[in-house]
């Protein structure tokens, strides 16, 4: 099989040297062997927490961040030794406003970065056109608004036209999707499969948001301290927790925190489920228990609730999700 993306053992420390009178350096290491294979014409999601290595990992296959050791590949190009011919064949986005020019209009601009890309006349003018159009900004005026004038969203389509300009096979993008409102953030996912569908293009996305890779992805790989964990479709990696059930218990109670609720509930029933409690004192715990469990799991949270005068608000039973096979497997973290 051909892949587009091949991604060896990639390792990657940071030396932060931190203090002013006394110097002390700190190593972090964000990258801890990182491998995967990415399909010729999938969409594929890196999916972590922030700070999981997932921007570290893209940046060393876009050649703008060299490893300390470990290799990868694209289309076949050495990422260090054959940059150039890399840059050539990838589209990548990882700001939506880094490098764009305020006072210029969004046709402007992209025809400044395609000039830089080496493109022109008729040719250039075209694609300016095609991917101003597949992107949504014709109908919005962004090819005659000046990029100041843009909103979040219009930026971030923007920054993906200017990846799409040269036409590459390969599109990488970095949270494509956020901070952006709903309409906006459908619109680039439509254009990210539409991307892989129709033309063949590999697309390969970071994201922490589950469910736009569940949307999107044919395949994801879960990364977390600079680990892959797990990576398969999202049906093959729902079935990580296959034999457990996620249980919810809503209840409301204020002056509780998070932290204090979770040790309780840690201490009294000997288990770890995620607990968030919110500034108005609505009270969400969830964990996963195994199948014929439930009723005594929910029995005994609401025990522990209503000895602290929490009111319960509602008990069910829920369908896994990448949340859940995240959490199983870092042990109780979140993708939050």
């Amino acid at each position: 099989m051909f892949y587009a993306i091949q991604a060896r053992n990639l390792v990657k420390t940071y030396v932060n040297r931190r203090g002013f009178i006394r110097r002390r350096t700190e190593r972090v290491q964000a990258l801890r062997g990182v491998s995967f294979n990415v399909r010729s014409g999938e969409v594929y999601g890196l999916l972590g927490p922030n700070g999981a290595g997932k921007t570290t990992t893209i940046k060393i296959i876009s050649t703008l961040l060299i490893p300390d050791s470990g290799e990868a590949r694209v289309l076949g190009y050495d990422v260090i030794h054959e940059a150039q011919k890399v840059r050539e064949v990838i589209g990548v986005s990882l700001s939506v406003e880094r490098g764009f020019f305020w006072k210029l209009t969004g046709y402007e601009n992209l025809k400044y970065f395609g000039m830089l890309r080496g493109l022109s006349g008729r040719y250039l003018d075209e694609r300016i056109n095609y991917v101003l159009e597949i992107v949504g900004l014709k109908r919005l005026g962004g090819d005659k608004k000046f990029f100041e004038e843009f909103s979040l969203g219009m930026k971030a389509r923007l920054a993906i036209a200017r990846a799409l300009l040269h036409d590459p096979r390969v599109v990488i993008l970095d949270e494509p999707t956020l901070g952006l409102d709903p309409q906006s953030a459908r619109t680039i996912r439509d254009l990210l499969v539409k991307l892989a569908r129709e033309e063949g293009k590999t697309v390969l996305i970071t994201s922490h948001n589950m469910f736009e890779v569940e949307l999107i992805c044919d395949r994801i790989a879960i990364i977390n301290k600079g680990v892959i964990i797990a990576e398969d479709t999202v049906d093959g990696l729902k079935k990580i927790v296959s034999r457990e059930i996620p249980v919810v218990v809503e209840a409301w109670k204020k002056g509780l925190t998070s932290d204090s609720l979770a040790r309780l509930i840690e201490e009294k029933l000997k288990i770890k489920p995620t607990v968030t409690v919110d500034d108005k004192g609505f009270i969400r715990i969830k964990s996963l228990v195994a199948i014929g469990e439930e009723d005594r799991f929910i029995h005994n949270v609401i025990g522990v609730l209503q000895n602290i005068g929490a009111r319960v608000r509602s008990a069910k039973t829920m369908e896994p999700s990448l949340e859940d096979v995240f959490i199983k497997l870092t042990g109780g973290e979140t993708l939050g």
